[in-house]
């Protein structure tokens, strides 16, 4: 689904990835983890196409299309999502309104129709309940007075509404209780199908405690210096992200 062949990123001048290879197959769920600076977020916002990030070398396959050519609405109408880790506030649109315009949007892309009223009601009663969302809050605005918890789950719903091919969780866990990462983590878990795929990025181990992965990467110095299954996130809680650190001054 996706490969990302040597990929290197810049932000401002400066170099922030350092040459990234990563495969990723449908029905895969990858968690990418990796100290501060390592370049986590900058690779999410670079496969979502933020204008801010320069790709400076390398290329991304999505699905046999060029995603680098593509811009950020385009890649999210093919079927990429990202949950951000400070998702934003959209004053006087509800989030009901802002589901139904983007729910017509991919339905438009992929040449359906509209939906229906009803079937919409039904859509967003089912996604809702997925992620265990208040009702009331679908009639205020997007994420505005929204608790950190309210909106990461506001989150894992719009990713429920849109069902996209590939999901990207650029550190949903940070700030949450464990209340509210125990749902949020459920909801991702229940959207898992054999033809989407997750990249779960986040700094600490106790995310894949809720979310299994298959694959776990870690990101250090903008690029990936180690890959392994479980066992790897529990060998970097005990010894944390300086052995990672040791190991690779001593190349």
């Amino acid at each position: 689904m996706l490969t990302i062949n040597n990929l290197h990123a810049s932000v401002d001048g400066k170099k922030i990835l350092n040459g990234i290879n990563l495969e990723v197959k449908k029905g895969e769920v990858h968690a990418i983890m990796g100290p501060n600076g390592s370049g986590k977020s900058t690779l999410a916002s670079v496969l979502a196409g933020r204008e801010k990030f320069q790709v400076t070398a390398g290329n991304i396959d999505f699905d046999g299309i060029d995603l680098l050519e593509l811009s950020s609405e385009v890649r999210s109408r093919e079927g990429i999502f990202l949950a951000f880790q400070y998702p934003v506030e959209i004053p006087g649109v509800s989030i009901t309104n802002f589901m139904k315009a983007a729910v017509n949007e991919h339905r438009k892309h992929k040449g359906l129709e509209p939906i229906a009223p009803s079937a919409f009601l039904r859509l967003m009663k089912e996604k809702k309940a997925l992620v265990e969302m208040e009702a009331k809050l679908s009639n205020r605005s997007v994420n505005e007075g929204f608790s950190g918890g309210e909106k990461k789950k506001n989150e894992i719903f719009q990713m429920a509404m849109l069902e996209p091919k590939l999901a990207v969780l650029d550190e949903t866990d940070s700030g949450l209780d464990i209340d509210a990462l125990r749902i949020v983590a459920n909801g991702v878990n229940k959207l898992k199908t054999s033809e989407n795929a997750s990249i779960v990025i986040t700094h600490y181990q106790r995310l894949l405690d809720y979310i299994v992965p298959d694959i776990i990467h870690v990101l250090y110095n903008g690029r990936i210096v180690k890959t392994g299954g479980r066992e790897l996130a529990l060998e970097l809680e005990e010894k944390g992200y300086d052995w990672i650190k040791k190991e690779d001054d001593g190349k």
